[in-house]
């Protein structure tokens, strides 16, 4: 079995539970995901099953959409609604100074990674530090926010906006850092995974779903092919000759208005998926080199 499920990860598991529950249903070890959900976040959780798993790091680079709440004038340590509080205002910022704090936050900037985090320091996951009352010094990462669409501000008290951000960004800091700024604190009091890459919440199936769809034998038809979640990568067909030089680390000969480094999928003479290859110059003409044999 080979390809992707676009899981709809429900709250209260990690993503961890969701890949170790598809192995243990599925029958099968190599299953891995495209990025981690808090255990408190629900929604889309690309799960790679087989050969897929090679096409992971292609999958993890992408930016990711959010639907999230912000509550104000309360902060915690974990920076979401699981933790504990750290601090209240009674003094709440007016709807404009909201948008306009919310939208400078917009763009490129440095973030540094919360405590309760998988981010590793040292060899060691922050959230083990900080379960045992260690706070380190993280070094801040540059993320960048694409877009917030705010959709409603109820009470001056809680915003609740859909943002477009790049990976690594950790939207309960966004929610904590704003409320810094807005100088009355603040804590992230939900969150949805909208999108991940080319995966969307409306196409994404329940543990549930796919469960009955493996009791029917019919786990096919919830089974995205690898090569079709790569799209964003040109494809070439070889002939039996060429795709035989491929698979065997050669280089094969290619038209020239490919461009360098650029990676495209290669298929057989019968419209097989068998790889992602790179485009290389070589004494002047264009190559291809296999990168990531799927066959």
């Amino acid at each position: 079995m080979n390809g992707i499920i676009n899981v709809l990860k429900p709250p209260g598991m990690t993503s961890f539970d969701v890949v170790a529950y598809l192995r243990k249903l599925l029958q099968i070890k190599k299953i891995g995901h495209t990025g981690t959900l808090d255990p408190g976040t629900a929604g889309v959780l690309p799960l790679c099953i087989g050969n897929a798993t090679k096409a992971i790091e292609y999958f993890t680079d992408k930016g990711k959409e959010y639907r999230a709440e912000l509550t104000l004038g309360v902060s915690t340590d974990t920076q979401d609604s699981t933790g504990r509080v750290i601090r209240t205002s009674d003094i709440l910022p007016e709807r404009e100074q909201i948008l306009e704090t919310i939208n400078s936050f917009i763009g490129k900037q440095m973030q540094v990674p919360p405590m309760y985090s998988a981010v590793s320091i040292d060899g060691v996951r922050l959230y083990k530090l900080a379960r045992n009352g260690v706070e380190v010094e993280r070094p801040p990462r540059e993320i960048k926010i694409y877009s917030i669409d705010i959709l409603s501000i109820i009470q001056n008290k809680k915003v609740i906006f859909d943002v477009k951000c790049s990976k690594g960004t950790y939207v309960r800091t966004l929610c904590a850092d704003i409320g810094e700024k807005l100088g009355c604190g603040g804590h992230m009091s939900f969150l949805l995974r909208t999108a991940a890459g080319n995966f969307k919440l409306q196409d994404a199936v329940t543990l549930e779903e796919i469960k009955r769809k493996a009791e029917e034998n019919r786990i096919e038809e919830i089974l995205i092919p690898t090569d079709s979640a790569l799209n964003q990568f040109g494809y070439v067909k070889l002939n039996n000759e060429d795709q035989k030089k491929l698979i065997n680390g050669a280089y094969v000969p290619i038209r020239d208005n490919m461009i360098d480094d650029e990676l495209v999928r290669v298929y057989d003479s019968s419209g097989n998926f068998i790889a992602l290859a790179e485009v290389n110059s070589r004494y002047g003409k264009k190559y291809l080199k296999s990168k990531k044999l799927f066959r």
